[in-house]
């Protein structure tokens, strides 16, 4: 919790000296009763009153007026709430490095899965689209929110040699702004979620499409998929396919997106549920005195109520 008016919070100092005074006054009374030496007549012509009541009044209006005081401070918090319109587009790497089976039954197949579950799980005012790359990068699924449309163009990925994750980046991003055009000034905000098991090894650099993307203020979230004990095999030889992590968490880091890693299909499931989840809410800062002022009004009505029950009079 912050203060939009932190200044005002110095009100806080007038209470304490006025708690001050209060037991100040208390303790000066307690020791006019202990210079009255008859104590039988005292107790008959000043019976003792309840110690805690008599003090409980008291207490609640110092704690009303500290609520009071903290409210005129504005407090806000952060709070959580749904995105009205989003564009996702979901990168996929489809080289031939993904037919590697140590994510049973292979890792296209449970990306492919796990992208469904993502898909189904954002709210359906959301537009989203999907990128396969692998020597190149295409738009398979323009924006869009048919989940039907994207569910299918996820079924038909296939597989083809090389991994350029530079251009799947560029690519999403291309696809987010021609989307948003049509919005103009009020296109919804747009977010890529990249998965990758290995390293760029075609068209341009993830550092360079890091640039693009921080150019146009789209974060890319990046998924590092597998394990280092991936292998393929190519005409019966097997090559080693090990995931490439931190070049996918510089390219997350370089654009404000966040950087995951999965090495099972249950753990990547898992990722794209918290992506979807973060994604599907900002952050906004709102103020929360009415919470102060109607604590206030609340400790208002106990030191009334107690100081007529206990003592017939308001405090």
């Amino acid at each position: 919790m912050s203060f939009l008016a932190p200044g005002r919070l110095f009100l806080l100092a007038a209470l304490l000296a006025l708690a001050a005074v209060y037991v100040a006054l208390q303790l000066r009374r307690g020791r006019y009763a202990v210079r009255f030496t008859n104590l039988a007549l005292l107790e008959k012509v000043a019976p003792l009153r309840p110690g805690w009541r008599r003090h409980a009044p008291a207490a609640a209006f110092l704690l009303m007026m500290g609520l009071f005081v903290t409210g005129f401070a504005r407090p806000a918090t952060d709070v959580r709430v749904p995105r009205e319109q989003a564009t996702i587009m979901v990168a996929v790497d489809v080289s031939t490095s993904m037919e590697a089976t140590d994510v049973e039954p292979s890792r296209l197949a449970a990306a492919k899965l796990a992208a469904r579950a993502f898909v189904n799980s954002l709210p359906d005012r959301f537009n989203v689209g999907l990128v396969a790359f692998s020597g190149s990068a295409a738009v398979t699924v323009a924006p869009t929110t048919d989940r039907r449309a994207m569910l299918a163009g996820i079924d038909g990925l296939t597989l083809g040699p090389r991994t350029a994750i530079g251009e799947g980046v560029f690519t999403s991003l291309q696809a987010i702004t021609d989307f948003g055009v049509q919005f103009g000034e009020s296109a919804p905000p747009g977010r890529v979620v990249l998965l990758s098991d290995g390293t760029n090894t075609a068209g341009r650099s993830p550092e360079v499409a890091a640039e693009r993307a921080a150019q146009t203020r789209i974060p890319v979230s990046t998924i590092a998929y597998g394990t280092a004990e991936g292998v393929i095999y190519q005409n019966g030889t097997p090559v080693a396919v090990p995931v490439d992590g931190p070049a996918l968490e510089r390219l997350a880091q370089d654009t404000g997106g966040r950087f995951y890693e999965a090495a099972t299909g249950a753990e990547l499931r898992q990722v794209y549920e918290d992506i979807g989840s973060s994604v599907g809410y900002r952050t906004e800062r709102r103020e929360i005195w009415a919470w102060f002022i109607g604590g206030g009004l609340l400790l208002a009505c106990v030191a009334a109520a107690g100081s007529l029950l206990w003592f017939s009079r308001i405090p």
